[in-house]
């Protein structure tokens, strides 16, 4: 059996105590969900093959989406796809006028991943890498590197920003050839959407256009094109915390967003996004709710409509929406099993709690809380790994005394109650457009 790297571990056991989703790792603890995995992998070949594809995943607070994303995003990795990922917030949406949408490009541009760098900022690797590749190309056929990269990157000019997106990478080559630090930089501050002014971008590389929240998913197009060209399979976006939207206030500010959403999914049920997907983590509300959800919005509502013939026991992962399935009781108990090896470094022999103490825990969690223990885990794994530690640290302490002593709450998340709440609290929105005052008795 193979030890684990303290590393990984680490990673593993400090992110679940804290209620987080580790980065690394997640192959170490992930079950069930078999049937779910296989489909994503499909709209990744999909993706590699300059496809599109749409996900919307679909679970209770608790459940494991943002697991379930971060996994995902592991296995795009390792298909030599660049991912994306990154959490709305009231500061970063799909559509905005005040720079929200800017910063979700940036914040995704930020956390740009491969393979080789999968924690993030490798988008100037990918630019020199492309760069590189076509100066090795204009050598072999006798052209000037920057014919070559024009040549490379013509058919972008077809798309929004196009012109002025091959413009910023020849700037890029410039900088590379001249040894102008200054000037790759400025280049990828483009890329990365950080120039606030036209001015300022005109001044640093003689371009007329800056991404701005109007051209938010274009540049993202863009993205997944030129990463093709760098030699990479293709663009995964990976967007978590989509509820956010749901929460918006403004009636029309989240039927923009929505119709944001629609133009993604119309372009990638129509295959006209080449080599780019999208994978989307939301609650059951956020989707079903007809007066702030998804459903809110007829012509989402038809085309995220569940297959009718999906029913008892039946399922349809094809479709753009994918309800994640619960975890069962035996998933869980292969779950802590994992924990446990995990805490130990992958040694049977430094295990803190013997076999009949897994069951023994999932007794004690269910007279407390019910089926909920396992359905939405997140807080048990949170009590599992804390009585891990104890047992750790005081290594005559008996577990059973300890298990009567476990507390665990079931996790409430953003109830729609808080949601209302948070809403009425922001400035000038005591009263959503629709006409509802948002109260509590």
């Amino acid at each position: 059996m193979t030890a684990i790297r303290a590393k990984d571990r680490d990673a593993v056991i400090q992110s679940l105590r804290a209620g987080v989703v580790p980065r690394i790792g997640q192959h170490l603890i992930q079950v069930g969900r078999a049937l779910e995995i296989d489909s994503l992998l499909k709209d990744i070949d999909r993706i590699a093959d300059g496809g599109s594809s749409f996900r919307l995943v679909i679970g209770e607070y608790g459940s494991g989406k943002t697991f379930f994303l971060n996994l995902i995003r592991a296995v795009a990795l390792e298909k030599k796809l660049v991912t994306v990922n990154a959490d709305l917030n009231p500061d970063r949406r799909l559509h905005a006028t005040n720079g929200q949408a800017r910063s979700l490009y940036a914040e995704l541009m930020r956390n740009l991943a491969t393979r080789t760098k999968p924690d993030g900022g490798a988008l100037a690797g990918i630019v020199e890498k492309f760069v590189a590749s076509t100066i090795n190309e204009a050598k072999a056929n006798g052209v000037s590197t920057e014919t070559a990269i024009h040549q490379k990157l013509e058919h972008l000019s077809e798309m929004v920003n196009g012109y002025d997106f091959a413009a910023v990478i020849a700037a890029y080559w410039r900088g590379f050839e001249e040894s102008n630090e200054q000037l790759k930089a400025d280049a990828i501050r483009w890329l990365r959407g950080e120039f606030t002014t036209k001015t300022d971008a005109k001044a640093a590389l003689g371009v007329r256009t800056i991404v701005e929240d109007a051209s938010f998913y274009d540049q993202l197009k863009l993205m997944a094109r030129f990463v093709r060209l760098a030699g990479y399979s293709g663009l995964l976006v990976n967007l978590d915390e989509v509820v956010n939207l749901y929460k918006l206030a403004n009636t029309q500010a989240r039927n923009s967003n929505y119709e944001q959403i629609l133009r993604i999914l119309n372009d990638s049920l129509q295959g006209t996004a080449e080599g780019l997907g999208f994978v989307l983590g939301g609650t059951p509300e956020f989707l079903l709710d007809t007066r702030r959800g998804l459903y809110s919005y007829s012509a989402l509502q038809s085309r995220l409509a569940e297959n009718t013939f999906a029913r008892e026991g039946l399922v349809d992962l094809s479709g753009p929406v994918m309800r994640l399935s619960r975890l069962s009781q035996e998933d869980f108990l292969v779950l802590l099993d994992k924990l446990r090896h995990v805490y130990a470094f992958g040694e049977p022999s430094q295990y803190l709690l013997p076999n009949e103490a897994l069951p023994a825990f999932m007794e004690h969690c269910y007279k407390r809380i019910g089926e909920v223990y396992f359905r939405t885990p997140r807080k048990t794994i949170t009590a599992f790994i804390d009585l891990l530690a104890v047992l750790e640290q005081n290594p005559g302490a008996d577990w059973m005394r300890l298990l009567d002593q476990v507390v665990v709450q079931p996790d409430q998340g953003d109830s729609l109650d808080l949601i209302e709440e948070a809403a009425a609290l922001m400035p000038g929105s005591q009263t959503d457009e629709d006409g509802f005052a948002n109260f509590k008795l």
